[in-house]
C-alpha cells in the first residue's frame, strides 16, 4: 500500500498500521475487507431503525457496524458507535440520537476514503 494510499485512509479515521496488524501485515486483504466495507448495509439499517425508532433494530445494527469498523482499525466511526450501543442499552435514545450526525460524517469519510483509495 503506497504512501498516499495510508494517509487517505489515516485521514478519514482509519488506524491503517493497527489494521495491517490485524491482517498479519497482509495489504491486500486488509484493501480486500475496506472494499466489502462498502458493501455493508448495516449502516442503511442503522439509519433506518433510527428513523423509526425502532431499538432494537437500532441496537442490533449499531453493535454489528461497531464489531465491524473495530476490526477495520475505523477509529472514531468504532468509538461513536461504542457510545451509540451503550446508550441504546441504557434506554437512552436522545443521546443515541444525538450521535447521528456524527456517525454519519464518519461513515463518509471512511467511504469515501475507502472509494478513492480503491
Amino acid at each position: 500500500m503506497d504512501a498516499w494510499k495510508k494517509e487517505e485512509l489515516a485521514a478519514a479515521g482509519i488506524n491503517v498500521e493497527d489494521a495491517l496488524g490485524r491482517f498479519m501485515g497482509n495489504e491486500m486483504l486488509l484493501n480486500r475487507f475496506l472494499k466489502k466495507f462498502l458493501d455493508d448495509t448495516n449502516y442503511g439499517k442503522l439509519s433506518q431503525a433510527m428513523e423509526a425508532k425502532d431499538t432494537e433494530g437500532a441496537i442490533a445494527a449499531s453493535h454489528t457496524l461497531k464489531g465491524v469498523s473495530g476490526n477495520l482499525s475505523m477509529t472514531r466511526l468504532h468509538e461513536l458507535l461504542t457510545s451509540q450501543v451503550a446508550a441504546l442499552r441504557a434506554g437512552d435514545w436522545e443521546a443515541a440520537s444525538a450521535l447521528m450526525p456524527e456517525i454519519s460524517q464518519a461513515y463518509d469519510a471512511v467511504t469515501a476514503a475507502i472509494q478513492r483509495s480503491a
